[in-house]
């Protein structure tokens, strides 16, 4: 790593693709590899909803942003952020409240450095290299501190990327570390694929060969990660049906992605 916080190139991993770049390319972005791109495409040609999927999981982002905003929290904490693509969780919030302040964490390294560069002397900002894998070392990482105060009322964002969790590395108990560091009047807005709608086995094998496999949930599994909490209306359900402000596109019923936010109470 460099003196300026940036990373070499052969510190980021071209050789096997990358969720935030997958979904780069998906949304349309421009900061992905070859590798990436093939994977993308790999996986539209098995999951042919994916590219208006990935877009209403990105609308329901902000969706969700704005609602825990206009509830009067005023700090944020997006774990698995992903490549920076506009508007983003800051640019939303600050769109109801100015003084919102928010700690992007991502584990890849391109990610890091494309956020950070582009919210470089914004000071209510954090751009944070972490594993969600490692919840307690979010939690206490400095530069997560100097933007969130953990008295106050926090949005814990987790938005497609519980499901790259494996069993064996216990989702739940890492949403828990994370759930017991909140205070109460705090959300969780949390997003995940499944595979209730239709058989994406096919889509999850395209992630054998990514640095984290797809874990695709059933609802049921999915609404454990909302334990501690308080799921408001309309609870969980497909992002695209989550607090619509537009018309649903077409072929939204067969996105294979839930949402949903929750508050924990006292």
């Amino acid at each position: 790593m460099g003196q300026d916080g940036g990373f070499r190139a052969e510190e980021i991993d071209t050789s096997r693709p990358h969720p935030a770049r997958i979904y780069d390319y998906l949304l349309g972005g421009k900061d992905n590899y070859e590798v990436d791109r093939r994977a993308g495409d790999e996986l539209a040609a098995a999951a042919p909803e994916v590219r208006i999927g990935v877009q209403a999981n990105r609308d329901f982002m902000r969706r969700a942003v704005r609602h825990v905003v206009g509830s009067g929290v005023r700090q944020i904490l997006d774990i698995g952020t992903g490549l920076p693509t506009s508007p983003n969780v800051h640019e939303t919030a600050h769109e109801v409240a100015p003084d919102v302040r928010v700690a992007y964490v991502d584990n890849d390294p391109i990610v890091n450095t494309h956020a950070g560069a582009l919210l470089s002397g914004s000071g209510a900002t954090s751009t944070v290299l972490a594993d969600l894998r490692d919840p307690q070392a979010i939690i206490d990482h400095p530069e997560v501190r100097k933007v969130i105060d953990f008295d106050e009322p926090i949005a814990l964002l987790l938005v497609a990327i519980v499901h790259f969790l494996t069993e064996a590395e216990e989702p739940e108990r890492i949403v828990a570390t994370l759930r017991d560091a909140l205070p109460a009047g705090s959300f969780l807005v949390l997003s995940h694929a499944t595979s209730d709608f239709a058989d994406r086995r096919d889509a999850e094998a395209v992630y054998n060969q990514a640095t984290a496999t797809l874990n695709l949930r059933p609802k049921a599994e999915v609404m454990r990660f909302f334990d501690g909490f308080e799921l408001v209306e309309p609870g969980l359900v497909q992002v695209p049906f989550w607090r619509p402000d537009a018309p649903s596109p077409a072929g939204s019923d067969t996105i294979g992605i839930y949402g949903g936010v929750a508050r924990k109470s006292g």
